[in-house]
């Protein structure tokens, strides 16, 4: 048996006066002398030539500010998607170690894709607040397990489980900007404020940020901290204040196109890439491999409607990237008046390429690609003055990717191709970092960013963690850059891609390419071509040179299978969207035909509530209803996406939201007497429409009494990626009809519960048991 007190070098007698107290082997570790403090700021969806630092039209003027006193880094890659990439930058080991080789919603139960970070995988969080350190997470997660995210999920991947101090944000892949899902530190809350009272994600952030800081710096300001800020920019839904939207107006009238032309030559100007680079094509995948629901259409069949469409999406997706970056500069300026911005480390960047998830025609409910629904460009022309506010869930087209992408072929998803990895990346650090302005050229992946901090800091990843030997980082640290020549070598030899069924990977200054689209479905991966980059030379991906030098590409495509064993990225998965959206889950709550809800909690995230996805279903609420009875009984979703069955002008409504098309689909009753009732809904499928949604009648019930009945269409995808989950009694975030205003809570009479079943059972079979417990209250 162990000394319970070993290491304790006092001297204990009956008398504590008697007695010499040892301290020693209870103290905290402290951090360093003269550890600097740590910033990330991590963007969403956002290509090389998006913002100014690069040439690109969005003006960032705070990561300008950094870039002018720091270095710009030409070559820093990404894994092609969210949740993939933020899981290399907690831990420093490569995304299918960590088990996140794919978003968080789409895990499918192999070594490599099952979303829970393995005990060998210590995270920064952990290591620095073992080593002195505040750490603060403030923004997106999209590293918890779907079904954790809920009021009684498992907590064990949360941020505060993960070694962080504080975390406010959202968990899931994305949110609404003005209705965000947020959570602080271990519970669900309510937005602060609402849209009309000036709310907006990206200032909220901001402010809890300054508040997590200025805390830390009153109570503690020897303690360095590390703050991870991911705001909900630049993914979509591309929300901002009019007068950000305002600043753009006119400026992407030009056309994707022309921004290509535009942007490179800029690129060029500024030394971001060589002399000579080229343009890649806009639809550069073979036709019977691409993905339909990537192409870019050319601006020159373009139609003048369309144009103005697709100019003002950019424009509102500036505004949405500019904005975000005047709440940063918030951040910055308050460290540099309070005298910490010298010895803080910054890292700006972006975690993905530019999101190609609108449609060649761009959404005004970016929920239709994951529902894989078509966008339709008479619905988008309609809410063009309506672009980036709560009245749009928007995301631009697939054009503007490929153009924030230049020049590289792709975007967002191909990890093959840089248009889907090489993003910006800014670092500032005043105390430690003599150049000024400059650019970095050499070769370096979000893997490298913890090796980067310890390396700094002075602290070691530990061989084992709580116990368990630790797996060592995969990154390797960039701190030898600060100082090295624009053009010097890198010591990054080796990095391989794969996601949703693409694969690729860079070595020493060549990259091999295989020829294959996400998310197709088509599968057959050993028919696959592949392409050879020198890209020491060819930076754009332009020049093919697999025919003449097959040895190299061999020596490649060996080289990707060796890392692809080593780091569980098979087996490889093109399925679509909305199959890995919906893959049947074990540690999720266990499926059953009949679920009872009751008034008084919050509200059920889709992943754990009841799936009424691609089936029948029947709705039935018990209540007693009072003279002047109003309010929701049910409501499950958003405007973008839901159904809610409330009590509005004495009259009982189910509306189906299908995937926010007008006009709502409405099922109305006649007006409804004081007294007990049971209140419902039956769906019956009878089939699936042209894009595989339900398709089958809608009947109201009052009591025993059909009411009203009509055709429906129904999703068989999600409702949304996390947020707006199901309610008894209120509608939570953003209603689902326009019928009524934020929560429109139930009152006059009572509530007593919600029963939904998606069984084979009569609706009125069920209607008389629900009857019969009302009889018993």
């Amino acid at each position: 048996m162990s000394d319970f007190n070993a290491d304790f070098t006092g001297e204990i007698r009956l008398d504590v006066r008697d007695s010499t107290p040892d301290w020693s082997p209870y103290e905290l570790r402290t951090a360093p002398d003269g550890a600097p403090n740590v910033l990330v700021v991590l963007y969403d969806d956002t290509g090389l030539a998006s913002w100014s630092p690069y040439g690109g039209r969005i003006s960032m003027p705070t990561m300008d500010r950094l870039a002018q006193n720091g270095l710009t880094y030409t070559q820093w890659h990404t894994t092609a998607l969210c949740s993939p990439t933020r899981s290399t930058m907690l831990t420093g080991r490569n995304h299918h170690v960590n088990r996140a080789g794919v978003i968080m919603e789409g895990t499918t139960g192999f070594p490599g894709f099952a979303g829970r970070l393995p005990a060998e995988c210590a995270t920064i969080g952990q290591v620095l607040q073992d080593n002195g350190y505040s750490t603060f997470w403030v923004g997106k997660n999209h590293n918890v397990p779907e079904e954790d995210i809920a009021p009684g999920g498992n907590r064990s991947m949360w941020p505060l489980q993960l070694g962080f101090d504080r975390f406010y944000g959202f968990l899931g892949g994305e949110t609404n900007n003005w209705y965000p899902d947020l959570v602080e530190d271990n519970h669900f809350i309510d937005a602060p404020a609402t849209p009309e009272e000036g709310y907006h994600l990206s200032k909220d952030l901001a402010d809890q940020a300054l508040t997590m800081i200025r805390n830390q710096q009153a109570s503690n300001p020897s303690k360095p901290w590390y703050l991870w800020f991911c705001p909900g920019a630049n993914h979509a839904p591309h929300h901002a204040p009019q007068e950000y939207i305002d600043k753009y107006r006119g400026m992407f009238d030009d056309g994707y196109d022309a921004y290509r032309e535009w942007v490179l030559a800029r690129m060029i100007d500024r030394g971001v890439l060589p002399e000579g680079t080229a343009l890649t094509p806009f639809n550069p995948m073979p036709d019977d491999v691409a993905n339909p629901a990537d192409r870019v259409r050319p601006w020159s069949e373009l139609n003048d409607d369309e144009r103005r469409l697709f100019s003002r999406m950019a424009e509102v997706f500036a505004g949405f990237s500019e904005y975000t970056d005047a709440q940063v500069g918030r951040i910055i300026d308050y460290l540099e008046e309070t005298g910490q911005l010298d010895n803080t480390l910054v890292f700006y960047c972006a975690d993905n390429g530019a999101s190609g998830e609108g449609s060649p025609d761009g959404s005004v409910n970016e929920n239709k690609f994951f529902n894989g629904f078509p966008d339709d460009l008479a619905e988008n022309l309609a809410m063009i003055d309506h672009l980036g506010s709560a009245d749009t869930y928007n995301h631009y087209p697939t054009g503007w990717a490929a153009a924030f992408s230049t020049p590289f072929p792709m975007f967002k998803r191909y990890s093959q191709y840089s248009g889907g990895t090489c993003d910006p990346m800014v670092i500032h650090w005043p105390k430690g970092i003599a150049a000024k302005g400059e650019l970095r050229h050499q070769y370096h992946h979000s893997v490298d960013i913890v090796a980067t901090v310890l390396d700094v800091i002075g602290v070691e990843m530990p061989e084992t963690y709580r116990g368990v030997t630790q797996r060592p980082l995969d990154g390797v640290s960039m701190r030898y850059s600060f100082d090295a020549a624009p053009d010097g070598p890198s010591e990054k030899h080796v990095q391989y891609y794969a996601m949703l069924g693409t694969r690729g990977i860079w070595k020493d200054g060549w990259k091999a390419a295989a020829v294959h689209a996400p998310l197709t479905g088509t599968g057959h991966f050993e028919d696959d071509a592949w392409e050879l980059f020198h890209v020491a030379e060819d930076r754009a991906e332009a020049h093919d040179l697999a025919a003449t030098h097959p040895e190299k590409l061999r020596e490649l495509i060996d080289a990707w299978f060796a890392e692809a064993e080593a780091n569980f990225a098979l087996p490889l998965d093109d399925r679509s969207a909305r199959e890995l959206l919906t893959v049947q889950r074990p540690q999720a709550e266990r499926p059953r035909e009949r679920y009872v809800y009751y008034p008084g909690t919050a509200a059920v995230p889709e992943s754990v509530a009841v799936n009424v996805r691609g089936r029948s279903f029947k709705i039935i609420a018990d209540a007693v209803l009072e003279d002047g009875a109003q309010g929701v009984l049910f409501a499950h979703g958003s405007r973008f996406g839901g159904h809610s069955l409330f009590v509005k002008d004495g009259r009982l409504t189910y509306v189906y939201n299908f995937l926010g098309i007008p006009p709502e689909q409405t099922f109305t009753s006649e007006p409804l007497t004081p007294g007990p009732h049971t209140l419902g809904v039956e769906f019956v499928r009878e089939g699936a429409g042209e894009h595989g949604e339900s398709v089958g009648t809608a009947t109201l019930y009052v009591d025993d009494r059909a009411v009203a009945s009509g055709p429906m269409r129904a999703q068989v995808g999600k409702f949304t990626l996390c947020g707006d989950g199901l309610c008894v009694g209120w509608d939570s975030a953003d209603p689902v009809s326009r019928q009524y205003g934020s929560a429109f809570p139930f009152t006059g009479g009572k509530l007593l519960g919600v029963g939904i079943d998606v069984s084979a059972e009569q609706y009125l079979d069920l209607e008389l048991e629900a009857a019969a417990m009302l009889s018993r209250e």
